[in-house]
């Protein structure tokens, strides 16, 4: 009787190899969403090759590995997302990343141009260099304002909407630079 348990724990561990090798690989990002779909999202290629990898190795159970990736993130100033105030850098709190957008802040700045309204395709250029493109939304104002001042607004799962007036909807956008 015992070289049937001995010859039944080994298939089971051959099974068991089996089964871990045959487990779907990590897809990166770029093949789950379209084009435009990226581009919603704005992420740098270098934002994103780094979320691959992150996800790839919490897809892999690699303990602890998405928590020094992202400790090394902390500490890098050449952020090539969304810069708060005059870009400097900011410390992200426990937990930060959770939920894209919930941990994003506003961006204050002013336009290069005057605007009268947008479309989808309009193109804001503010003076801190970043320039957004109107995704949703259509406004058309009854005089145009001479390089108002704006806040780009964070929303939720990495959603940005321009904001020229708290008084006026705002427009969906992504950026583009």
């Amino acid at each position: 009787m015992r070289p049937f348990k001995l010859a039944s724990l080994l298939l089971a561990l051959l099974a068991l190899s089996f089964a871990a090798q045959a487990r779907k690989p990590y897809v990166e990002i770029e093949r789950k969403l379209s084009a435009q779909q990226l581009q919603e999202v704005g992420l740098s290629a270098e934002q994103l090759a780094k979320l691959n990898r992150m996800l790839r190795e919490a897809d892999e159970g690699a303990p602890g590995s998405v928590e020094a990736v992202a400790a090394a993130d902390a500490g890098n100033t050449d952020n090539a997302g969304p810069q708060v105030g005059a870009g400097a850098p900011r410390e992200r709190s426990p937990g930060a990343g959770q939920f894209i957008g919930l941990n994003d802040e506003p961006i204050k700045s002013r336009l290069k141009h005057d605007v009268s309204g947008w479309e989808p395709g309009t193109v804001f250029e503010l003076e801190n260099g970043q320039q957004w493109k109107v995704l949703k939304g259509r406004m058309s104002l009854k005089k145009p304002m001479p390089k108002p001042e704006i806040v780009v607004v964070p929303g939720v799962a990495g959603r940005w909407f321009l904001q020229v007036d708290e008084d006026m909807p705002k427009a969906r956008v992504y950026r583009i630079d």
